[in-house]
């Protein structure tokens, strides 16, 4: 492959890919480019933007960052119930002898026991 290709695939790649990047990798690429903001203060995604704008690449899909969003939290007094009545469906299906059944509700009763001892009651 010769040097004139290789650069020319190479530019294809980081045009594609800047976002997969280090930040090294990115300075470099913008200290190729003539600038006059200090490429060594800025972070990440400034630096995929100055690059972009400088070599006239457009976004056609903006990035998106996830919103968290928060798990739905029982109080102490609901987790126990919810373990109560967990151990007596556990108990009905022991008697029909559901095995698979029985061990997921002992499973189900164990997780909620733990986040229980996590919680601090208000």
């Amino acid at each position: 492959m010769s040097e004139e290709t290789h650069k020319k695939v190479h530019k294809e790649h980081d045009e594609k890919h800047l976002e997969k990047l280090t930040i090294k990798e990115l300075r470099d690429i913008a200290a190729e480019i003539p600038h006059e903001k200090a490429i060594h203060d800025m972070k990440k995604e400034e630096l995929i933007a100055f690059i972009k704008e400088a070599r006239g690449i457009k976004d056609e899909t903006p990035v998106k960052k996830k919103k968290h969003i928060g798990k739905v939290t029982m109080t102490k007094p609901q987790l126990k119930a919810k373990i109560r009545e967990l151990k007596a469906l556990m108990v009905q299906t022991l008697e029909s002898e559901e095995r698979g059944k029985a061990a997921w509700l002992r499973h189900k009763i164990s997780q909620l026991k733990k986040k229980s001892r996590r919680l601090v009651t208000a």
